[in-house]
């Protein structure tokens, strides 16, 4: 029966195979632990399991331990070997071996010395079953050896010549590492130029002078003993040519001097490896080391290639400045010729290594340990590979096979050794040995023959839980000889399981890949061989899996700021469930700032420290989910900080610093700014912005400044804290590098010109003494400039200039540093007079009721004094004497702006007298005015009647009372009135017109309906056309005698039935004015056209704007009929009573201006009477639609 590393799983219609052992739930290696039970009883060849290593090097200062444990049963016992021969120990004092065990300890600390222990020991360990041997293990104390003494001479070189400082250490074990240091114990520096070699030599490809010094000295460390050994220092003294033959001029010859040999550039030439080509052989496995050191002026570059290959990218590397390479893991392929180039501007050379790559034997099927019952067949296969090929040769119980006793069961074919039929009697421990001259291999395997009836070590009424939709793994370990064949059952009388849902494994555990809730259940587990039957009962229950239904979210907050993360979650009922928050994977910080309750974890006043992983893990005895997720704390970066002033010049100057912290928000801007303390102390001005990425800023600077700064930093949350400031920097001062700005000049006065600027501000004023030269001279004219020298002011006048005359003025800022460049010159006037005329040939042309076009000849330029603004209407309405005597004349003013020669007269009063006179306007006010110039508007359409109210109501008349209209707008020709019924659903009857005298007041209608609503329209008319309408409503009176009639039939209104019908009814017509009311409030109307088609009348049907029909009564809330006396003026197709051209067409109300288009820019003087709201605007005939739109 074998032992061997069984596959994961084995299907139910696998064949029986004649293997034995026993079980864990997995098994993931060849030492399978067997139950403690079966161990007291079980029988089991020596295993080796722990040993020294093959070359066993060993500290000479402390005890020598060589270990060698063992397992068997039962125990096995433990001889030794030292050179070949047996080793007792017992003769030995020093020697005693660790009990239970075959380890030896040797005791040379208290006497004896290593050397006389260094041999080859080899380790047996023996019991009934057989005996297993360890390798041979070499033991050698490590050496650490002195340098030999030597008296190293001075070397004196000249520069760039090639040099190698030998180090030779001393020979030791194992190998020292060499490294070169000065007396300070520093490493010596090394470079492409200098550097050390594999077998510990420093080469200089050239010498340099700074490469004098007294203390080159090699050091050998040696780590087994952590000892460290010194070569003498040596001195190098490089010189150049010319005191080279200083040096020696005093003891050789002329000839001997070295001028002819000056160090002059050189081709590269190989240091070591010496020639164009060399060897080198490495084992398998090993890491190849190649090397190549070149001399040369200027300094060589070392370059690798491989000859017909390339270099394996993943296991090459490159130390030593390129001069070493390196491949690890070497392997056969590996070999072959590689070619180390150096190169200079000078020239190029090659050395070829040819690389055999050799190996020691290694396994590609070592032999495995046997169990096998009796009557079984069985193989143990050795097998090693190497270069050159391996010996294989079998040992049995550490005997070679060819001299070890005779087994009928056995039989050697070269690295394989076949067993047949074996019995008891064949039990043994078989080693393979592979070698070659690199090395060897030794392996032992056991054949253990055993015949055990099937035993089940799974406890029995295991009870297994898993969570839904996850492997379940049912153990059933068992141990038998032979192997027992292994069977489940589900339930009582289950058949056995198929291998299309489940898995049997060779180990005899049942997998269910994907277990479900119908997988609950007994499951029953039978084990058979030819010597018996063993079963076990296990039982399955599946749970439903614990989720997070709702995970912790990304979160970004400001420091001091809250975050909640939440976390829901929801298990198997039968569980317990428990829930952890974890920060970076370790515990939340003990801090009362988080709390955690059922679903929340809480994080208040959020600090820098906060930010982080958080993860919710919430876990049952079964199984585990979790949930991270990621808090940013963010907030403003910290300020900057070591402000450094650099690169100071007059007019520049370098500013470097350090950012703070961008507090998880990445900067995205430094902004800087300055203080001047010389002008304006403690106030920051802004100087630059850079980007977030840079950390230093060329400023430039003003002169005669005393600069500090200062710089915050900006992220998406906000701006730092500005940070320290600088140092001081005082700039020298200059000349002023600009001029005052708007420069201006004009009068105050007929005879003055008054010159004003921008005065430079301190910053500006490069140096002390500011001063400004003021210069002008007339524009026109050939005089020279007159400058005169101010102190820092603002303001410089001229007297006794002409009046309104053109200037040429500049002004130049000076310090006591020198003048400001040349100023620009600019123009302005001296001060203006009034003018002196008024304008002439006034004509007015009336355009109609409302608006009339004024004409007028312009006035002489010389005689405006001053810049033209414009010309200035005055109109007014004429008045009799004794409206004279009531009240004070209004007049209304237009400007008309520039040269323009006609005007506009918006918003008149039609059917009245004007007057009006023009005036020209320059900048110092206006000049007098034109004649007075009368004319009259034409009549217009009248505004509507003040009032109309209904009184005297009868039962089948109603008499109507009037005012005329507060503005006729002519002479009044007749009243219309108009008026139609309303019935009780507010429906509206056929209209009726009735034409009126214009001298009546009141008027009385009859023959009307009693107890009936009437609407009526009502609007004067002059000859032009109507006017605004009035509307009013008015009812009849009630029919008493037809009342007290009905009040003697029978009232049905008292019977419950009809009651009840009404309520219902007028709760449904209430429902339905609600609906009609939320319509109407939204454009709707009532539908009457229909009944207005029936009754059209011609004159009145052309009103509606759309149709023709006159148009619908709405009784929406506010359409609710008028209170007696009030009035609706129209604001749709009536117009108002004005004209059209009214002040508001022809400019910003009555105040506007005239612009050159004709539109007015001038303002009304004096006070204006408030004109009603309603006005006639239109010559059209009114209609009654109009005073119905005015409720819309």
């Amino acid at each position: 029966m074998q032992l061997k590393i069984m596959p994961k799983k084995k299907c139910l219609s696998a064949g029986r195979v004649p293997l034995i052992l026993f079980l864990c739930q997995m098994i993931s290696a060849l030492e399978v632990p067997l139950d403690p039970k079966l161990l007291e009883d079980l029988v089991q060849p020596p295993t080796i399991t722990q040993q020294s290593p093959k070359d066993y090097i060993i500290d000479p200062r402390e005890n020598i331990v060589i270990q060698c444990e063992a397992k068997g049963k039962p125990p096995p016992s433990f001889s030794w070997t030292r050179n070949g021969t047996h080793f007792d120990i017992d003769k030995d004092p020093l020697v005693t071996m660790k009990p239970g065990s075959g380890t030896l300890i040797i005791n040379i600390m208290s006497e004896g010395k290593a050397e006389t222990y260094e041999g080859v020991y080899q380790c047996t360990a023996r019991n009934e079953r057989g005996a297993a041997i360890s390798n041979n293990i070499v033991v050698r104390p490590s050496r650490s050896p002195l340098w030999t003494k030597e008296k190293l001479e001075p070397i004196t070189l000249q520069n760039g010549q090639p040099l190698v400082l030998p180090c030779r250490p001393p020979i030791g074990l194992p190998p020292a590492i060499i490294f070169w240091m000065d007396n300070s114990f520093q490493r010596l520096p090394q470079s492409e130029r200098v550097s050390q070699g594999l077998n510990g030599d420093l080469y200089f490809s050239n010498v340099l002078p700074e490469d004098t010094r007294e203390d080159y000295i090699c050091y050998a460390r040696f780590n087994h003993t952590q000892t460290i050994q010194q070569k003498q220092p040596i001195s190098l003294k490089v010189i150049s040519v010319d005191e080279l033959n200083d040096t020696i001029a005093a003891n050789l010859s002329d000839t001997e001097f070295y001028g002819a040999k000056s160090s002059k550039e050189r081709p590269p030439t190989f240091l070591t490896p010496e020639g164009n080509a060399s060897r080198k052989e490495e084992l398998r496995g090993n890491v190849l080391s190649l090397e190549c050191i070149a001399e040369g002026l200027p300094t060589p570059l070392i370059y690798w290639i491989k000859e017909d290959g390339t270099l394996p990218a993943n296991r090459t590397f490159y130390r030593n400045f390129q001069k070493t390479l390196q491949i690890i893991q070497v392997s056969e392929a590996d070999s072959g010729n590689y070619q180390c180039i150096a190169k200079n501007t000078l020239g190029i050379i090659r050395h070829t290594i040819s690389v055999t790559v050799k190996a020691a034997p290694y396994w590609i099927m070592a032999p495995r340990n046997l169990v096998l019952s009796p009557g079984e067949d069985g193989t143990l296969i050795c097998r090693a590979n190497g270069n050159p090929k391996p010996r294989i040769s079998w040992l049995t119980n550490g005997v070679p096979t060819e001299i070890a006793p005779d087994d009928p069961s056995r039989r050697i074919d070269g690295d394989t050794i076949i067993f047949s039929n074996v019995q008891e009697r064949s039990s043994a421990v078989y080693q393979c040995n592979a070698s070659n001259e690199y090395g060897y291999l030794l392996a032992n395997a056991f054949v253990n023959v055993l015949a055990e009836l099937p035993r089940i070590l799974t406890p029995a009424n295991t009870l297994y839980q898993v969570i839904a939709n996850r492997p379940a793994f049912l153990d059933c370990a068992f141990f038998g000889s032979p192997l027992p064949t292994i069977e489940w059952f589900k339930g009582a009388k289950g058949s056995a399981l198929h291998e299309d849902i489940y898995v049997i494994h060779e180990n005899g555990t049942l997998e269910i890949p994907v277990a479900q809730k119908d997988n609950s259940g007994t499951y029953t587990c039978v084990a058979r061989n030819k010597l018996g039957v063993a079963k076990n009962e296990v039982h399955l229950e599946i749970k439903d899996p614990t989720r997070i239904l709702k995970q912790p979210e990304y979160a970004v907050v400001q420091r001091g700021g809250r975050v909640s993360f939440e976390c829901k979650v929801k298990h198997d009922h039968t569980l317990i469930a428990t829930v952890t928050w974890l920060k970076d994977n370790g515990e939340l910080p003990n801090d009362e700032r988080f709390t955690v309750d059922k679903d929340h974890l809480v994080v208040t006043d959020v600090r820098d420290s906060d930010g982080g992983i958080y993860t919710c893990v919430a876990n049952t005895t079964l199984d585990e989910v979790s949930a991270s997720a990621v808090l940013s704390v963010v907030d403003v970066p910290s300020p900057p900080f070591d402000l450094e002033l650099t690169d100071q010049l007059d007019k520049s100057v370098q500013l470097s610093w350090t950012p703070g912290d961008d507090n998880n928000s990445p900067i995205t801007k430094f902004i800087i700014e300055y203080e001047d303390a010389m002008h304006e102390a403690g106030l920051w001005h802004h100087q630059a912005e850079v980007s977030g990425t840079q950390t230093t800023a060329q400023l430039k600077l003003s002169p005669y400044v005393n600069y500090s700064f200062r710089v915050m930093a900006e992220n998406s949350i906000g701006r730092s804290l500005p940070s320290e400031a600088s140092e001081q920097y005082q700039t020298k001062a200059a000349e002023p590098d600009k001029n005052p700005t708007a420069v201006e000049g004009l009068g105050s006065e007929p005879d003055n010109l008054v010159i004003t600027w921008k005065p430079l501000n301190g910053f500006e004023s490069n140096g002390p003494g500011l001063q400004y030269k003021v210069s002008w001279r007339q524009k026109d004219g050939d005089d020279e400039w007159t400058s005169v020298v101010v102190a820092n002011v603002s303001k410089y006048i001229v007297s006794g200039t002409p009046t309104f005359v053109p200037y040429l003025i500049k002004v130049q800022a000076l310090n006591v540093m020198g003048f400001a460049p040349e100023p620009a010159v600019v123009t302005g006037h001296s001060g203006e007079d009034l003018p002196m005329v008024a304008p002439g040939n006034v004509r007015v042309n009336v355009v109609n009721s409302t608006l009339a076009e004024v004409h007028w000849d312009p006035v002489p330029l010389k005689s405006i004094r001053g810049r033209l603004q414009g010309y200035r209407i005055y109109y007014w309405k004429a008045q009799s004497a004794s409206q004279r005597n009531r009240r004070h004349l209004e007049k209304k003013i237009l400007t008309f702006q520039g040269s323009k020669t006609h005007g506009m007269l918006p918003g008149l009063e039609p059917f009245s007298h004007y007057a009006l006179n023009v005036r020209v306007v320059n900048g110092k006010g206006e000049g007098p005015a034109s004649p007075d110039r009368a004319f009259s508007t034409p009549e217009g359409v009248p505004s509507a009647p003040s009032s109309l109210k209904i009184v005297n109501p009868t039962l089948d008349s109603l008499t109507l009372e009037w005012d005329p209209p507060s503005r006729p707008n002519g002479i009044l020709t007749e009243y219309t009135l108009k008026y139609q019924p309303i019935n009780s659903t507010h429906e509206l009857g056929p209209l009726i017109d009735l034409k009126i005298p214009a001298n009546k007041t009141r008027w009385t209608l009859k023959n009307l309906n009693f107890s009936t609503r009437y609407k009526f329209y009502f609007y004067a008319q002059t000859s032009v056309g109507p006017g605004s309408q009035i509307t009013e409503e008015g009812v009849t009176t009630v029919d008493e005698g037809k009342m007290a009639m009905a009040s003697r039939q029978v009232d049905i209104a008292t019977q419950g039935w009809f009651i009840g019908l009404m309520c219902a009814v007028a709760l449904l017509i209430l429902i339905l004015l609600i609906v009609c009311f939320i319509r109407r409030n939204k454009g709707g109307k009532y539908p009457v056209k229909e009944k207005e088609d029936a009754h059209a009348d011609p004159e009145i049907q052309p009103m509606k704007e759309d149709d023709g029909t006159f148009g619908e009564y709405s009784d929406a809330e506010d359409h609710k009929p008028l209170k007696k006396g009030s009035r609706t003026p129209s604001d749709r197709t009536v117009k108002k009573e004005d004209s059209d051209d009214s002040l508001v067409d022809y400019g910003e109300g009555v105040n506007g201006q005239f612009n050159e288009d004709g539109s007015f820019i001038g303002q009304y003087s004096g006070k204006k009477e408030k004109e009603p709201a309603e006005g006639n605007e239109s010559s059209e005939a009114p209609s009654p639609v109009n005073a119905m739109n005015s409720f819309v």
